[in-house]
């Protein structure tokens, strides 16, 4: 398997809440880290307690970006346009997460591969907030 049909068969498995196939493209040594929470998730097991215990059950995810050095276009199973692209062991994907008590989250999760599984993951979380006024004379709003 290429590393583009790893990273782009994780990220299907994350969006579905597939939390076995999620863990069968891992590799075994594989480990997240939070930094913003200063955490370190250091084995599946721990992981998938996380997940399974998280007050008023588990968030959701859209994938918005997955980037390498060439850009792709694919179809996630819910439907979600992601950008696929690239070579080597590093890879970038933006995320949008929705919590149970309904706030959203963007992130973005670094991805590093070993002997064809995700290795090691870091993934930072920021709020979405309105613009500031003061500025709107030099941005254009929206995300088109």
């Amino acid at each position: 398997m290429s590393n583009e049909d790893l990273v782009r068969r994780y990220v299907e498995a994350t969006v579905a809440g597939d939390l076995q196939s999620e863990a069968a493209l891992r590799h075994p040594e594989w480990s997240v880290h939070w930094p913003q929470s200063g955490e370190r998730v250091m084995d599946e097991a721990s992981y998938d307690q996380i997940i399974r215990n998280y007050p008023g059950g588990s968030p959701s995810s859209r994938v918005t970006r997955i980037a390498g050095t060439e850009d792709r276009y694919v179809a996630t199973p819910s439907g979600t346009l992601a950008r696929v692209g690239g070579q080597g062991d590093f890879w970038v994907g933006e995320w949008e997460v929705t919590y149970p008590d309904g706030v959203t989250y963007l992130c973005v999760d670094l991805m590093d591969l070993r002997d064809a599984k995700i290795w090691r993951e870091t993934v930072y979380w920021a709020p979405l907030f309105d613009a500031p006024a003061w500025r709107g004379q030099w941005v254009v709003r929206g995300d088109d």
